[in-house]
């Protein structure tokens, strides 16, 4: 069958590997559509540190049920569509007895610490996989793009009296943008680029700040009356926006990080603590997320086609990766059609 894959950094091919046979307690899926992550960019440009070549890559999941292994509930039935949730818990860490399964220690994402979804085939634990005929086969590839998003702002405890600014307006801050708006939120986009700031207010936002031609401090005070932000999301992950973050947000305000900045950034701690800010992490996304954003998606509010930039077949996945690494600022989602 054919599948993606990132020999090393730079160097991305199509290759024959086996169909996967199916095991007990397990389903083989047909893929339909597979989305391009950010983390798999990382790995093409080499830059992401947990990821050992060579590497297919691939963790965002449309498929139908093709076959299914013994003691597979019968609620999963052949030919249904669904999506995957793919990342493992060990269920015996401190996070995973918290039940926040997706920060489990011993994670592994499919596409980063193992082979990834970006193939004709694979076979994934049926607990894992979520079924739902209400959502089409391109709605079903974004789920889990979104959840890291919803994931962001449930940790921010975002209510409508908030003020959010989320920085950065791609795949993932989009996914904050419309859940913060869901929620009542006053919604602030921020990004550098005009076109993902006019979908950023198709999806919710109320202001948007392109960064790159107005003077944001002057403009989030004009829009919040001189107080910033209550919640910031940093979903970008370089060190400006981090230090932006904690300069730009309210007193006693919340800080959410979802981005890696890939180096380290320092900071002065003196508006982390006269602030009494709270700065967490948000990694992944939880079940609760998943049923969030399918639920979402379910109402019809959401054009997904304004999140996609391209489709590709596989031959054309090479040149589609080349040309993001290129211009990374101007591509929403990438989806492989199979």
């Amino acid at each position: 069958m054919k599948a993606i894959e990132i020999l090393q950094a730079g160097s991305m091919q199509l290759i024959e590997i086996p169909k996967p046979t199916v095991k007990s307690g397990e389903l083989l899926l047909k893929i339909k559509y597979v989305g391009f992550c950010g983390s798999d960019l990382s790995t093409y440009l080499g830059k992401n540190p947990l990821v050992q070549y060579p590497r297919i890559p691939g963790h965002e999941i449309s498929a139908v049920i093709e076959e299914k292994g013994e003691g597979v509930p019968e609620n999963f039935v052949v030919g249904k569509p669904v999506t995957v949730v793919p990342y493992t818990n060990c269920g015996q860490c401190t996070s995973c007895k918290q039940k926040r399964f997706n920060a489990c220690r011993y994670n592994q994402t499919l596409g980063v610490q193992r082979h990834g979804a970006m193939a004709e085939y694979m076979v994934i634990p049926w607990q894992k996989v979520l079924a739902d005929e209400a959502l089409s086969d391109l709605q079903l590839a974004l789920v889990e793009p979104l959840t890291v998003g919803f994931h962001a702002v449930g940790n921010g405890k975002v209510t409508d009296s908030d003020t959010v600014m989320v920085f950065g307006c791609g795949m993932i801050g989009s996914g904050a943008i419309i859940r913060a708006h869901l929620r009542g939120a006053t919604v602030i986009a921020v990004d550098i680029d005009d076109e993902k700031l006019a979908i950023a207010q198709k999806l919710g936002a109320d202001y948007v700040i392109n960064s790159n031609t107005q003077n944001l401090h002057e403009e989030l005070m004009k829009i919040t009356s001189d107080n910033g932000p209550t919640v910031v999301v940093e979903a970008v992950g370089t060190p400006i926006t981090y230090k932006q973050a904690i300069e730009e947000v309210a007193f006693s305000g919340r800080v959410v990080c979802i981005g890696y900045a890939g180096i380290e950034v320092s900071f002065s701690t003196k508006l982390w603590v006269q602030k009494e800010l709270k700065i967490m992490g948000s990694r992944n996304a939880n079940p609760s997320d998943f049923d969030a954003v399918m639920k979402f998606l379910k109402t019809g509010k959401l054009d997904e086609n304004m999140l996609i930039s391209r489709i590709v077949v596989p031959e054309e996945a090479p040149f589609a990766m080349k040309s993001w690494a290129e211009e990374p600022g101007k591509i929403m989602k990438i989806l492989v059609r199979f």
